[in-house]
This record gives structure tokens, sequence and C-alpha cells, in this order.
């Protein structure tokens, strides 16, 4: 492994040094923009003093972030086996953040894309156009959201829980496999929702948008005397999206000149639940989405409000958790999963259906230990029965069917993660699981991690690990008859092995710094190719993929309330097999966020800076770079349980396009210009 090592640390010094020019540069621009704001603040709060005149008292007050998600149990994120980022309620309202999509989007490293269907996500330069977000696992407290037919990670209007429910989203970097499996592949997300200590009662919110936008919720929290607490939820939305979009590719008398009208809407109704009484908690959730798709994709017919995709995801989680003693803890869980999706395409005016149908149970049980002197160990298993992976395809009149597969599948794992405190200020975190599919066979991935504390406030991290990716059902039997696709059931998994150094530090109260030199190494990439034997679509294990770069985040928070976070990322990732730079991969990320009491306690405004560098096309042109602004301006307390919220997207209105996939006759995708939303939520209590 030293070896390795030494190898990545040469790769990435190149890059290291790029990024510190970039950096450097965003640096300069974060203290001439802070240090203003840190003397107009000094005046009544001492905000911002030297770490060397702090005491050890002081020291110790420095606030620590815990995270979850990282190891399945809660520890500081300094502690963390990985590099985690958290975004809390507060932020998610303050700076007006309307799905999951734009959550991520905020986050250093992190990218996401629109095909003005579904939003895909892109992290450390690495995003396959038509990928379904597979390499992301996406939790909702603790439950695994992807689907088992195409192993989506739903981030839009399509994911299941309303954004005004999270609680707080960890986002875990790195793979994961050694305690999450398949989809822990270059993260996890974690999703943590609101409970009875923060929904107190009843609460309603309504909001108005551009493109006659409209949303509404209703939610409901309370305990009972008898140690019952719940957490209800309802949310309707409905969006008539622009009424006009044009595409130069369809511009002409026959395909109303690339207009296509009234043919972007997007609705859905959602619900949640969560009951818990003692240590057993129940949770179910619900969605259904509905998206009218304008773009004419896979080449159906163009201005046709007829082409839709469907959406259908719920879920009921029983969780069942027993502290023995301090030392003891054992967690078991059962659910039951429900997909379905149903897409309609017209080509020639006639109607194409693809229709997927999937459901899945399972069951897993953990237990946590701290019974070794120095040591806390956590164990478990999982199993996961596919009951349903079924997937056809048709047209409907006149009927005429090409494909009706239906399947199901299991698997099963074993995992161990030891943490060691080797000393007060050194630890070793060690996992190990292995997972069996009786598609594929067996695979075993690793994670080492090495978090060393010199000083209180200095966290450096030296990160190893692997993962991987099963093949879903949709890559391995979807086919249209050998009309333009076909089967590949011989696929295997992909598999990701990962460096990467971090170092965080704590400069003095409220200010903070994380910096991250990485190195992935994808192999058995799987891609959509054409064969050249008979020209048909098909996926396959064809390529590997280098990734490397440097990420800088800082952070100061002030006493009254005033908050500024600035990141910066540096990533190459080249194909190796044909040296070259990969699609939809931008060199550079940067972002600012800040956030100011106007007036305080009543008054907030949240100001959001977000540029991406040029992306590279399938047709090996670039989309140009793009630099957007949002606002959002947010009142408390005017009236007593009511809040305000008034947000502006894309402020000046940047012209900017998201690099297009494989099934578009588009190379790239314009997004929305200037944009806003009025929301208001009343509190009962």
């Amino acid at each position: 492994m030293t070896g390795a090592f030494s190898s990545v640390l040469t790769r990435v010094r190149l890059c290291f040094i790029k990024g510190c020019i970039g950096s450097g540069i965003l640096l300069l621009a974060c203290l001439t923009i802070l240090n203003p704001a840190a003397d107009a603040a000094k005046n009544g709060n001492n905000a911002a003093r030297d770490l060397t005149n702090l005491d050890l008292k002081e020291l110790m007050e420095i606030e620590v972030v815990t995270v979850y998600g990282a190891s399945k149990f809660e520890q500081k994120i300094t502690e963390a086996p990985a590099s985690v980022s958290i975004v809390t309620s507060s932020e998610i309202k303050r700076y007006g953040y309307r799905t999951l999509a734009d959550i991520l989007q905020s986050i250093r490293g992190f990218y996401t894309t629109y095909d003005r269907n579904y939003h895909y996500l892109g992290m450390r330069g690495f995003s396959r156009p038509g990928d379904y977000n597979t390499r992301f696992l996406l939790l909702v407290d603790g439950h695994r959201i992807n689907d088992n037919i195409y192993n989506t990670a739903f981030i839009g209007t399509e994911f299941p829980i309303d954004v005004d429910l999270i609680d707080r989203v960890e986002v875990i970097r790195g793979p994961s496999s050694s305690i999450y499996g398949t989809n822990a592949f270059m993260g996890v997300i974690n999703v943590i929702t609101r409970g009875v200590n923060d929904l107190k009662g009843m609460e309603v919110s309504g909001e108005a948008a551009r493109y006659d936008a409209y949303k509404g919720r209703l939610s409901y929290g309370g305990r009972f005397e008898n140690g019952l607490e719940a957490v209800a939820s309802g949310s309707l939305y409905d969006s008539k999206g622009q009424s006009d979009l044009y595409y130069r590719e369809f511009d002409s008398p026959a395909t109303n000149n690339g207009i296509a009208r009234n043919a972007d809407g997007d609705r859905y109704h959602s619900l949640f639940s969560t009951l818990m009484l003692k240590g057993l908690r129940l949770q179910g959730a619900y969605v259904s989405r509905d998206k009218t798709i304008p773009t004419a994709s896979w080449g159906a017919d163009f201005n046709n409000t007829g082409t839709k995709a469907g959406d259908e995801r719920g879920y009921l989680d029983l969780k069942y958790e027993h502290i023995f003693d301090d030392r003891l803890n054992i967690t078991t869980t059962l659910f039951y999963d429900y997909y379905r999706y149903k897409g309609t395409y017209i080509f020639s005016g006639v109607p194409n259906k693809d229709d997927t149908d999937g459901r899945w149970w399972g069951g897993d049980v953990k237990f946590t230990t701290r019974m070794l002197k120095r040591h806390n160990i956590i164990a478990g298993g999982e199993f996961v029965d596919n009951i349903r992976q079924d997937q056809s395809n048709y047209d409907e009149q006149p009927y005429s069917l090409y494909l009706d597969d239906k399947r199901n599948s299991r698997s099963w794992a074993l995992y161990v993660q030891d943490e060691i405190k080797i000393l007060e200020n050194l630890i070793l975190n060690a996992g190990l699981r292995h997972d069996y599919y009786d598609t594929f066979g067996g695979t075993t991935n690793p994670r080492v991690a090495l978090i060393y504390r010199p000083l209180e406030p200095t966290t450096i991290k030296f990160l190893y690990g692997t993962a991987f990716r099963a093949p879903s059902p949709y890559e391995l039997y979807y086919s249209d008859g050998n009309v333009s696709s076909k089967a590949n059931p011989d696929l295997k998994p992909e598999t990701i092995e990962t460096y990467e150094l971090v170092l965080e530090q704590s400069l003095g109260k409220g200010f903070r710094m994380a910096t991250s030199l990485f190195f992935n190494k994808i192999d058995n990439l799987i891609s959509l190719e054409t064969d050249a034997a008979d020209g048909l679509d098909v996926f396959r294990n064809i390529e590997r993929l280098e990734t490397k770069g440097v990420e800088l985040e800082l952070e100061k928070k002030w006493d009254n309330g005033l908050k500024g976070l600035i990141s910066y990322s540096y990533q190459e990732t080249e194909n190796k097999q044909m040296d070259e730079a990969v699609t939809n991969s931008p060199r550079h990320l940067a972002k600012a966020n800040l956030m100011v009491p106007l007036l305080k306690d009543k008054i907030f405004a949240g100001l959001e800076e977000q540029y991406v560098s040029k992306r590279k096309l399938l047709n090996g042109s670039d989309t140009g770079s793009a630099l957007i602004t949002n606002l959002t301006f947010s009142t408390q307390n005017f009236i007593k349980g009511m809040e305000v919220f008034l947000s502006v997207y894309n402020l000046f209105g940047q012209t900017y396009e998201d690099p297009a996939s494989r099934e578009h006759r588009q190379d790239a995708i314009e997004q929305d210009g200037f944009g806003f939303r009025l929301k208001m939520v009343y509190r009962f209590w």
C-alpha cells in the first residue's frame, strides 16, 4: 500500500499545484469579503479571536458536528472515516432550496445535470450522461431509497420526502461499500427527517413560483401521554413548466419550428409518516410524480404532450433498537419497498409504453459494542429478496409486445467495522464487507482510515477504500425486442479504488477550514455503446477512468448570525483507455454562500453564487462555463408562528446548458433562466 500511496501522491502533486493557484485566488476573495464583515460584527459580540489566545476550556468548546451515516452510528464529524458535509434545515430554508438536487448542488465538489425529466448528480468530475444516479447511495433515516430496477437515487421532484421535512442532509464522500454494499460507490447521502422536537403541532405551507408552479403542504407532529411520538405530512405540487421551449435541432416547419409548446409540466403528491414508541419506529413514505418530456428523447415525436414519465415510490420500514447498557446496542430492521415506472413515448403517433414493476423486502441486524477497551465495533448482516423486477415494453395501439421480462433475485451481506483508539489523538478505523448476489456472485470490499489529531482543533485523515456497483436489471436485461437495443446478462460489477488525504482545521470560534486531496481509479465501468456488428445499443464493461483533484472549503460563523462559506474544487477525470477527458466533467467548481441577518431574529438574506466551468459534450464540443446567482429573503416572528420566504433564482438570467445523453438529439439542454418563488409557512403551536 505504501508504494501505491506514493504513486498517488506523485499523480496528485501536479493537480495540487494547479488547484492551489485557483484556491489562492479564492482565498484572497474570501478574506476580502469576510474581513470587513468581521470588523462590522466585532462590536458587541467579540466574534473572531486568534486561536493562540484561547485557553483549553475555550478550545474544547469549539463546535463539533456529529454524523450518523459515515459509520452507522453517531460520531464526531472529525472522527468519521470520510470527508463529510452537513446541510441543516436552517440552511435549506434560508437559501430557498426547493429539491434535494438544489441542496446537493450547493455542496463542494458536487454538481447536477437536468435534462427536463430527471436531475442527475455528479461529484469530483464524475457524472456519466445517461446514468440514473446509480453510483450514489441515497438513504432516508438510514433506509435505502435506490430502487431495484434502475438503482436510481431520486433527487428531483420524484424524491419521496418534502424538503420542508428535512432536519439535515449528511453527505459522505468516497466509497462506503464496506458497510453499505452496492451503490455506495462515489458517496452516501443520508437524509435525516424532522421529529417531534422540531415539529410540535400543525404546520401549513403554501408557495407559488414562476411557470404557474404551486405547492401546498400540511404536517403534524406530536408526543402523547403513553410515549408515542407521531409525525405525518402530505404535499401537493403542480407546475405547468415553460410554455415554449426552443430546440434548434428540431427547427423546421414539420416540427413546429423547434418549439415544444406546453410540454414541460411537472406534478406530484407525496405522503410521509413516522411513529415511534420507546425503541420501536415505523416509518412510511410514498410519492407519485408525472413529468411531461419536452425534449423528444429516444426519438419520440417532437412537440407532443403525450410523451411522459411517471414514477411511484413507496416503502414501509420497521426498526427496533435495544440498548442493553452503554457498551452494547442491537438494532433490527424489517422493510418492504415498492417502485413503479410508467413511461409513454409517442412514435409516429403510436404510444409506446415502458412499464417496470419493482417490489422487494428484506431485513438487517446490527450490533454495536464497546466491550473491548479502546474499540468501538459494529457488525451486522443484511438480506434482500427482490420478489419482482419486471420490465415490459409494448406499443399500445396497434398492440405489439417488444419486451416482457420478469425477474426475481436475492442478495445477502455480512460486515464488520472496528474503530480503534490507538492513542487519545490517533484512531484507526477499519471495515470489511462481503456481498453475495445470485446474479454474479460475491465481492468483498474494505475501507481503512487513519485519523490523527496533533492538536485539539486539527484533524488529519488518511483514507483508503474500495467499492462496487452491481449491474442493475435494466442494464442486464432491458431490450426493445432488438429493434434498437439488446440485453447483456454477462455484465460484471463496476469497481472503484480511492485514496484521499483530508485536513480539517478550526481557526477560532466559528472559523473552519477543510481541504482534500483525492485520487480515484474506476475499472469495468458500465457504459452504453453501439455494437458495430448489429448496430444495437448494449451495456458493457468497457471503460477505465482515473479522477484526481483537490478541494478547499472555508466557513465562518459570527455570534450575530452572519455566516459565510466558500469552496473551490479542481478535478481531472480521464478515460485511460482512450487517453482523453470524459464528458460532463467540469475542471473547476466554485461556490460561495452568505447568510446575513438584516434585522435581528426577523429578516434574513441568503446569497448563493455557483460557478461551473465548461463541460465536454458527447460530440466533442463543450457547454461553456456558467455563474448562477440565487437570492432568498426570509422573515420570522413578525406574526407569531409565520415565516415568509421570497427567492429569486438565476438572478441575472444567465443562459447556460447542461450536457445531454445519448437518448437526446440535442447535444446540450438549455436550463431555466430567471425564476422566483414566494413561500409562506404557518405553525399552530
